[in-house]
């Protein structure tokens, strides 16, 4: 694993963030411990020169996670090859990942047929586990492009990533039409109904051509009630266009740039003339799930993408106010996973017990938030709910955050770090 304490341009963040935070030494204590913990205990280069990253206390790498979990670090690789080198090797070793299987949301270090399930679906040694979710191939696209926008480096950009980005928009452009298309099934026998499809493995009807591509699974890995998860869709539109560019600036391929730009321009209409409910109390929102048909399941969950975290991922609908009307639906109690306690008040998640807020999304909040208090606000109430661990943990119950999830959540340390960054004046580039 890396040692990140050898590291002179993390040194000199961690001192620059300590005088930021010299009033609040617990919020800083918690973020060094946050920080320093990922790079120190789930980060792993491997011969080939790549690098391969646990989601923390389960030994598979999640194209999601992996992300989200060294997402911070982009900060420090600016000044720092030896971090800029780990950040590229995640890349490549994601889209080798994506051409062993693009449907894959968790892949093994080696070729050692480890899984969570042994489920009915096309598995093979590398996959860990195969939930098809449409932003475990947003992630990969979309932490390529920042190493570029944040570092400079392109190395990353090779034919491997090529060929994963020709896999991506096939998949995409296959799961738009789910029903009569895709080959896809996933069955996990004697499990919760949130682990498994129904209909022998295809998942609840939607209607195909409608624009959105259909996705299996949440960014949970909880099912989807509805096949066209709207933030799922809202991220593809995003990191369509981070593609777009690349095509252009760096492969010169007009070819790859223009489908990138079509299937965008579909997805973003199929959200916006689909993917919007009318409410009574809240106007237009954005649905979190829709069939197309005229269902949808009005909520949000701490994972993201979320529909909290739209402005943090760069979607932009066509009206404002939609995107408004939703922010103040799903911090209400409108939303089933909304939850107010005694220690706080946030969304959670139907993959975790009632009343449990999500670390991940009470910082999600912080970081969609344009007043610099509210953001120190959010701090406080994370450095207030860890447990008494300083460290942050998937779900923690709103009456007592002594009763949480997950001991070690990489994740959530990542996005308590990135919250930290982000008060501090530190922000990763998104173009």
């Amino acid at each position: 694993m890396a040692q990140n304490h050898q590291y002179d341009s993390i040194e000199k963040l961690l001192q620059s963030v300590k005088d930021e935070l010299k009033d609040e030494p617990r919020i800083f204590k918690i973020f060094k411990n946050c920080y320093t913990h990922t790079l120190d205990t789930t980060v792993k280069t491997m011969p080939d020169g790549t690098t391969y990253v646990i989601t923390g206390d389960i030994p598979a790498m999640w194209l999601r996670d992996s992300v989200a979990q060294l997402r911070p670090y982009l900060i420090p690789a600016k000044d720092e090859p030896e971090i800029a080198d780990i950040l590229t090797g995640l890349s490549k070793r994601q889209f080798m990942y994506i051409q062993t299987d693009p449907y894959a949301n968790a892949f093994n270090e080696q070729d050692n047929g480890n899984c969570w399930e042994h489920d009915d679906t096309e598995m093979n040694g590398w996959v860990w586990e195969r939930k098809y979710e449409v932003d475990s191939l947003c992630y990969p696209l979309q932490f390529a492009y920042l190493i570029w926008k944040n570092t400079g480096r392109t190395e990353h950009f090779d034919e491997a990533f090529r060929a994963g980005a020709e896999k991506i928009l096939e998949v995409f452009r296959t799961e738009q039409n789910h029903e009569e298309g895709s080959r896809y099934r996933f069955i996990r026998r004697n499990t919760y109904y949130t682990d498994t499809l129904s209909r022998d493995g295809r998942g609840a009807l939607v209607r195909s051509g409608i624009g959105m591509t259909w996705s299996g699974f949440r960014p949970s890995d909880d099912a989807c009630t509805y096949g066209y998860l709207v933030p799922s869709n809202m991220f593809a539109v995003v990191v369509l266009g981070y593609l777009a560019e690349i095509a252009e600036e760096i492969f010169h391929d007009r070819r790859l740039r223009d489908e990138a730009k079509a299937l965008r321009k579909e997805i973003y209409e199929g959200i916006e003339s689909y993917g919007i409910a009318r409410t009574e109390e809240f106007g237009d929102v954005y649905a979190y799930e829709t069939d197309g048909y005229g269902q949808y399941n009005l909520m949000d969950d701490a994972n993201v993408p979320s529909l909290l975290s739209m402005e943090y991922l760069g979607y932009e609908g066509r009206d404002k106010e939609t995107a408004e009307n939703t922010r103040k639906f799903i911090l209400s109690e409108a939303n089933p996973y909304y939850y107010e306690g005694s220690k706080a008040a946030g969304i959670g998640s139907p993959h975790t017990p009632a009343k449990y807020i999500w670390h991940i999304a009470l910082a999600m909040e912080g970081l969609t938030v344009q007043s610099k208090e509210k953001k120190l606000e959010i701090l406080r109430k994370l450095a207030e709910t860890d447990g008494g661990t300083e460290l942050m943990h998937e779900g923690f119950h709103a009456d007592d955050d002594t009763r949480y999830t997950r001991e070690w959540f990489s994740w959530a340390n990542a996005m308590f770090s990135e919250l930290v960054l982000d008060y501090c004046g530190y922000r990763v580039k998104r173009c």
